[in-house]
């Protein structure tokens, strides 16, 4: 991503801070009240505030239900039109909440706000920031509230940016503004060493690194987009997770000191939103998984764990997982990919789900991952899959045994007790 340059008064930028808002924080009128006296009160602390906010609630779901009511194929550009009015209603919406507690402030499409994109629709990148309007409005101590979710291509059509668009927009802005910080106010008080829902002991965590989040968002801590992790660390802003309907303080990340202790394991995360697909009995020759997955890359899919079997007589079988919404397109891909490399065809496993243990201390410690096989294996559980980092290591298990892997691990790496 490139800023193009601006000229924004220092003292401004000194007090500006980014606060970027979920669709559960925005979801009724009540919650966008609630939400604007939040803002305010910012202001009154002296901040300048650009505010990043998702479509209410639902919204986006009963927008995607529409358009499955019209087609089953519908074209990118015109999906990225319909599903961009979600933010523009809540953009509206929180303006004049603002508006109504005295608060000068304007509203701001994806594109307004110079939010430039490749043409890739449901999955832009954002490529550069033009961020004049926004400092414009700044300087005039106005609040700026921004759609998430959305940019403006080259060829001057709507984007959306997929799955967490909004968190990526407001870190975004945050790096290309050079804010002070960016807060990402969603449901719950920060980012937990589990999820509560499973883990009753599951602890908030007060300070992580930018790699421990780029890998518990990876691996299924739903708190932060992955892309928007990606953003603060390349640009160094510091992230501060908290809850919209708490004052409390939440989880801080940054790029925390090397000489700060680092816990071995920070937290354990799990996905039931991948299915495992293996390619089976293929030629074990070179050249054999490039065409394999090249194939998988021109349909734009995200493969993430890939194990390749032992070769027996020169053939092996090749298992990769997908995200679940993708199936149907890797599908289409493994049919061709079979037929042209002479194989025996290939599963599909939608009863798979992924454990993970993630800290940056695991550099250092031996003995993590024999921690975390003995663990599974006391409680029964197979390990399909295997893939590591130097901060992180996941497995695939059964979808069943997912919930109970990630307790015992929890316990047994003393997290319970933290």
């Amino acid at each position: 991503m490139t800023a193009v340059p601006f000229t924004l008064d220092e003292q401004v930028q000194a007090r500006l801070v980014v606060q970027k808002y979920g669709g559960t924080s925005v979801g009724s009128p009540e919650r966008i009240q609630a939400v604007a006296a939040n803002i305010a009160a910012s202001v009154k602390h002296g901040h300048a505030v650009v505010v990043v906010v998702s479509a209410m609630g639902s919204t986006t779901d009963e927008l995607v239900d529409l358009a499955e009511k019209i087609t089953h194929n519908p074209r990118g550009r015109e999906m990225d039109m319909l599903l961009t009015a979600g933010e523009r209603i809540s953009i509206a919406l929180l303006c004049m909440a603002l508006h109504e507690l005295g608060i000068d402030a304007l509203s701001f499409t994806g594109s307004q706000a110079g939010i430039m994109t490749d043409t890739s629709h449901g999955k832009a990148k954002i490529v550069e920031v033009r961020a004049q309007r926004l400092c414009e409005a700044l300087e005039k101590d106005q609040v700026c509230v921004v759609a998430g979710f959305q940019g403006v291509s080259p060829t001057a059509s709507v984007t959306t940016l997929g799955r967490g668009g909004s968190d990526t927009t407001a870190v975004a802005l945050a790096a290309a503004l050079k804010a002070s910080a960016c807060e990402i106010y969603t449901d719950v008080t920060g980012v937990f060493s589990a999820d509560p829902r499973i883990v009753e002991k599951a602890q908030k965590i007060a300070h992580m690194s930018y790699d421990e989040m780029l890998e518990v968002a990876a691996t299924g801590g739903r708190v932060l987009a992955l892309r928007s992790v990606e953003f603060a660390r390349n640009y160094d802003v510091p992230l501060h997770v908290r809850s919209s309907f708490s004052p409390e303080t939440g989880t801080w990340i940054h790029d925390q000191e090397k000489n700060m202790e680092e816990a071995i394991v920070t937290a354990v995360t799990h996905d039931t939103s991948e299915v495992k697909f293996t390619l089976e009995r293929v030629p074990d020759q070179p050249g054999v998984a490039a065409k394999i997955f090249r194939a998988l890359s021109d349909e734009n899919l995200n493969v993430d764990m890939i194990v390749q079997n032992v070769s027996t007589g020169g053939l092996t079988d090749i298992s990769f997982t997908v995200p679940a919404d993708e199936r149907l397109k890797a599908i289409t891909v493994l049919e061709d990919a079979s037929f042209d490399l002479g194989s025996m065809g290939y599963q599909c496993n939608e009863d798979v789900g992924r454990v993970s243990v993630v800290g940056a201390g695991m550099k250092s410690n031996p003995g993590i991952a024999a921690t975390m096989f003995e663990t599974l294996a006391a409680e029964n559980i197979n390990i399909q899959m295997i893939s590591t980092s130097t901060i992180r290591i996941s497995v695939v298990v059964a979808k069943d045994d997912v919930e109970r892997g990630v307790i015992a691990l929890h316990k047994a790496y003393d997290l319970d007790a933290q």
